[in-house]
């Protein structure tokens, strides 16, 4: 590969290049008409993260209106902060998809030694809420770090395997590096008392090596050592945090406080169940009045399930699948490592984010407080993920694919 960022650009017949300038910035050589990319679009990925945002948009305001009626004071409370960090995200969004990604580079160190920063700034300054140390209050605003640390995690370990990638079956530069990489991230969300977003980071983190070259022999090793510490800790809940460990033993124990940290596991699947096959139609719910607590957030699908019932749900999770496969479809068209790395860092994270979210709301696994892509309220988390879906349709210019 050269070390010169090229343009994905197709010069016309009888078209002479225009000499570049060059500069030198950390050690990568950067063309200044290399800043934007040219071509066309991934138009199918554009309009399936289009019509999952529209969805979501409606299914929040459904949802959330009483809670925020109850406890806000205006119906529109949730959907309209949503709305205004969604329409600024899509803005985002088709401003970075005309940016070469190749700059994210160049901003490599700065991005990590930034979200590093503010993964420690969160634990001394923080929103009073609990035990829990996950927002930076900014204003009549807050910021959420490790919703930026996902992105900063797919695009750190995506440059070390594109590096390292002739290296990656051997343990050291395969196994023991990126996992050290990785705990500095996990360990730090995981001192937020944010046990969801550790195990995701991580998750991603382990997809991109695999994808890398990572040993499969080692790398299913891990697995199982997970696999059994997971064990371990299901049987044994005390170890952890005094609210995972409640909310362990409360999944194993179906009938464990009932009213207490069950209640809203239950009084979602009371509202998966009402649903049935065709649901009770949009905006019909009466598990959102109250029951589901912040059915705006975690347990937004439960009221999809109630209110558009199989079909709907099941529509939805296709538009994810989708989401999914085509995003793959980009990174194998993708020539270069780096990019096709950061496209399956970006739609492993939707993925794993949306199976896991599912399998809460279903009680399939302990309530571990992870929102829904696109759907759940939050104005870092929507930003950051229209943000991400530019980066992926920047890489979709690069693959040169055809229009559609």
């Amino acid at each position: 590969m050269s070390d010169y960022l090229e343009p994905p650009r197709r010069y016309r017949q009888n078209e002479v290049p225009q000499e570049r300038k060059v500069v030198k910035h950390s050690g990568t050589k950067l063309n200044k008409l290399d800043v934007f990319t040219l071509g066309g679009m991934d138009i199918p990925f554009f309009a399936i993260t289009i019509a999952l945002l529209t969805i979501g948009l409606v299914m929040l305001f459904s949802a959330s209106y009483p809670y925020a009626l109850q406890n806000e004071g205006s119906s529109y409370y949730f959907f309209s902060r949503q709305l205004v960090f969604a329409v600024a995200g899509v803005v985002v969004m088709l401003a970075v998809s005309k940016i070469n990604y190749k700059l994210l580079k160049v901003i490599i160190k700065p991005l990590m030694a930034f979200t590093i920063l503010l993964l420690l700034v969160v634990l001394v300054y923080h929103t009073d809420n609990g035990d829990f140390k996950r927002w930076i209050p900014i204003g009549p605003l807050t910021l959420q770090p490790s919703d930026i640390a996902k992105f900063t995690v797919i695009v750190v370990m995506a440059d070390y395997v594109s590096k390292n990638f002739k290296k990656m079956k051997k343990p050291v530069h395969g196994i023991v590096i990126p996992v050290a990489i990785l705990a500095v991230f996990c360990g730090l969300i995981y001192l937020e008392h944010h046990l969801s977003c550790t195990i995701l980071v991580f998750c991603i983190g382990a997809t991109i090596m695999f994808c890398g070259g990572s040993d499969w022999r080692l790398f299913a090793l891990g697995v199982g050592v997970m696999a059994a510490v997971v064990v371990v800790v299901v049987l044994n809940p005390e170890v952890l945090m005094n609210y995972a460990g409640d909310r362990i033993k409360a999944w194993l124990d179906k009938g464990f406080d009932p009213r207490g940290l069950r209640w809203q596991t239950n009084n979602s699947l009371y509202a998966i169940g009402s649903g049935g096959f065709f649901g009770t139609g949009l905006g019909n719910s009466k598990q959102k009045y109250l029951y589901v607590s912040e059915p705006q957030n975690d347990f937004i699908f439960a009221i999809v399930c109630e209110e558009l019932g199989f079909i709907g749900a099941a529509a939805i999770l296709a538009l994810f699948a989708a989401l999914f496969i085509r995003g793959i479809q980009i990174a194998m068209r993708t020539n270069d490592k780096f990019g096709a790395l950061v496209v399956i860092g970006i739609v492993a994270q939707v993925a794993i984010q949306t199976i896991f979210n599912i399998m809460v709301v279903t009680d399939t696994i302990p309530n571990t407080g992870i929102s829904l892509p696109f759907f759940s309220y939050g104005g870092t988390a929507i930003l950051m993920l229209l943000f991400e879906m530019g980066v992926v349709l920047s890489i979709s210019r690069k693959s040169n694919q055809k229009k559609v």
